[in-house]
């Protein structure tokens, strides 16, 4: 192509691959192997939010090959969520189709009906979920949001952490950063003490200025009642997002606080739904004006999808929770997603971690489309010192 642009020879390059692969397409693709392995790093902190405390996190990550290529997917979790991809899911996926994911997603939901589909179950399905589409897309070599359909070149993030454990100078500084990084919109955590939460919320706002959108998450910590008088409270410094007022699985408490809270505060919820009932329960009882949902727990980016799909048909925004890196190649893709959570500890582990990991740029995450699939390659080195199997 004598005189063709850069783009123009990419694209060439692209549907070549693609017209190939429709040519060949009666032949499959052999999974070949599936390795999976655990890593608990400490955070820089203590931490907690409304219900539970914590110092450490869990990575389980998976790489498939196939074709010469290899996939990486992820989810944060535990080690017996190691254990049961490679006791069991693994003989489930190796020597299938690495082309046909439904199928491969199929058969690992069908073969763990005995164990229960919420938990584990799912982080684990997740993980191999995510590096089947990540493998799909190295080997047809188009960045994943391609692969998926691109609607968006980039996803808004907001900066999430703001812990009850931190001081409300150490507060105030985080939710205060971001913003200096053109990351337009907060979110901190309430829940452990009423009183406290509404001076922390009044430091915060006092600290971010006005043109800082300010959300707060109480992670199920309040009941109803308490729950409501707050919103009263939290309106008098602007906050526009209320997640998990009461108990994600209080879905007549949600629609109760969604119904009667101030007009510009969204309930949100859903970060713990592992499956497609879990989701269409929460939208048919009405209960959240955004739901979440994580690609790391509800069996991964065709999981996702199922809950794009609902979003769509209830005509509710949908929000990506936490793991911001795995997030942004789907979040350019779903066409009800608005934001992407950038949490500080996912984002703190996916930096020391991948190589590829995106940064924010005008408070936005970009897919890099000179990439293929995710565009994320595990730093083995970096990772191995807090390897635990």
């Amino acid at each position: 192509m004598r005189g063709a642009s850069d783009q123009e020879k990419k694209y060439s390059t692209r549907q070549s691959v693609l017209s190939s692969a429709r040519s060949s397409r009666d032949q499959s693709v052999e999974i070949e192997n599936l390795s999976v392995s655990a890593y608990q790093i400490p955070t820089d902190a203590p931490e907690s939010d409304g219900t539970y405390e914590w110092d450490s996190t869990i990575i389980v990550i998976v790489h498939l090959t196939a074709g010469g290529k290899s996939g990486l997917g992820y989810t944060y979790a535990d080690t017996a969520t190691a254990k049961l991809i490679d006791d069991r899911l693994k003989g489930i996926v190796v020597g299938r189709d690495a082309m046909a994911i439904q199928d491969c997603w199929d058969a690992m939901v069908h073969s763990i009906r005995n164990l229960g589909r919420p938990g584990i179950c799912s982080l684990a399905i997740s993980a191999i979920d995510s590096a089947l589409w990540d493998l799909k897309a190295r080997l047809l070599d188009l960045p994943l949001a391609e692969l998926f359909g691109k609607v968006r070149n980039s996803i808004p993030i907001y900066g999430s952490g703001g812990f009850t454990s931190y001081t409300i100078d150490k507060l105030c500084a985080q939710l205060r950063g971001w913003g200096k990084q053109q990351i337009s919109m907060v979110k901190m955590k309430i829940g452990r003490d009423p009183i406290a939460d509404i001076e922390r919320i009044r430091a915060v706002r006092e600290a971010i200025g006005q043109d800082v959108t300010l959300f707060v998450d109480a992670n199920g910590a309040y009941s109803r009642d308490l729950a409501l008088a707050q919103t009263e409270k939290f309106s008098e410094f602007d906050v526009t997002w209320f997640e998990e007022p009461v108990s994600s699985d209080d879905l007549e408490g949600l629609r109760f606080i969604r119904d009667h809270a101030p007009a510009r505060m969204k309930i949100a919820a859903g970060e713990y739904g592992y499956d497609l009932i879990y989701f269409k329960r929460m939208l048919e009882a009405g209960a959240v004006d955004i739901l979440q949902a994580d690609a790391t727990r509800c069996a991964g980016f065709t999981g996702f999808l199922q809950a794009a799909a609902l979003c769509e048909a209830y005509q509710i925004p949908l929000s990506a929770h936490c793991a911001p890196a795995l997030h942004v190649h789907i979040g350019c893709a779903a066409k009800p997603m608005i934001h992407a959570e950038y949490f500080h500890d996912h984002v703190r582990i996916e930096k020391i971690f991948f190589d590829g990991n995106p940064e924010p740029i005008g408070g936005a995450l970009r897919v890099d489309l000179g990439r293929a699939g995710m565009g994320l390659e595990l730093k083995e080195s970096d990772a191995e010192k807090y390897r635990i199997s």
